[in-house]
């Protein structure tokens, strides 16, 4: 069985998921839709067979597809997922995936209801080293986590913009919240402190704060902070990642490995499997597996 998948959008992240895709056994990129219709038959002529279109509606009236993958900044996001739900599509979304709570909620409510596969691009949850923490986890009792995202602003207009990126603790940094959830729990309150501090006066307009912390309490009882800054220099080294501290010593993740700092021994380990790749089979086994049971 060959899965037929449609993209929206036709930036990077696009290219990058279709790159990856067309190295699986079993799925066929068929469709794209852009802002311009110009913009979509330029990214499916590198795809045999494939179409462009530039609306989703049409899109997805045209075609059988079986899967679709949203890729578009977070202002963009709304009439898209409607789309696909009213015609029970599944989806895998890129984050963010809104700028606010309400639109997203109401998106989920209507996905629950018709128990609609979908998935959300955190791809953290998919690597080697979150599943390695994730073990160590159970044999000890995590006190508190500190996270990071720390950088430089991306230089494109609407991600400077607080109706366009959200901020950055949204367009980035809700990969953090997302890891953090996944090995440390749910939250159940929240406290935030952020400013405006150089950004503003580097770059004209620059509306969303560029230094940020986030205080969170968890149903288990732990703490945890997540901080954020784009104020960083291009080359500078920043910090992506989340400390997780536990009555067995301090576990450090990044993108790149696991540490596990235990008394008087500190291992290391790296990821091998690509978790973009694990995102993708975990969605689409989905999928395929509804497919079976549907059909």
């Amino acid at each position: 069985m060959t899965l037929k998948v449609g993209f929206v959008g036709t930036g990077g992240f696009t290219k990058f998921h279709c790159n990856l895709l067309a190295k699986m056994e079993g799925v066929q990129v068929r469709a794209f839709c852009a802002t311009s219709l110009d913009k979509a038959e330029r990214a499916a002529a590198e795809w045999n067979g494939a179409k462009g279109y530039d609306s989703a509606a049409t899109m997805l009236d045209a075609e059988a597809l079986d899967a679709v993958y949203i890729c578009v900044p977070p202002m963009a996001h709304g009439e898209i997922e409607e789309a696909l739900i009213a015609r029970n599509i599944p989806f895998l979304v890129e984050k963010p995936i809104g700028l606010d709570m309400e639109q997203p909620v109401k998106l989920l409510k209507e996905i629950q209801a018709k128990r609609l596969i979908t998935s959300v691009g955190y791809h953290f949850r998919y690597m080697d080293s979150t599943q390695r923490a994730l073990e160590l986890l159970k044999q000890r009792k995590i006190g508190m986590g500190l996270g990071y995202w720390m950088g430089g602003m991306p230089l494109v207009s609407w991600w400077r913009k607080q109706d366009g990126s959200g901020g950055q603790f949204i367009e980035q940094t809700s990969h953090i919240v997302d890891l953090l959830r996944y090995t440390m729990g749910e939250v159940e309150e929240v406290y935030a402190a952020y400013a405006n501090r150089v950004m503003h006066e580097d770059h004209e307009g620059v509306g969303i704060p560029d230094v940020g912390t986030v205080t969170f309490k968890l149903a288990s009882g732990a703490v945890a902070t997540i901080s954020n800054t784009c104020i960083l220099p291009p080359h500078s080294q920043g910090k992506i990642g989340l400390h997780i501290y536990t009555d067995g010593g301090t576990l450090e993740l990044t993108n790149e490995c696991l540490r596990d700092l235990a008394p008087s021994t500190v291992m290391e380990y790296k990821n091998t499997a690509n978790p973009y790749v694990r995102e993708h089979e975990a969605f689409l086994t989905a999928v395929t597996d509804r497919r079976y049971v549907r059909d």
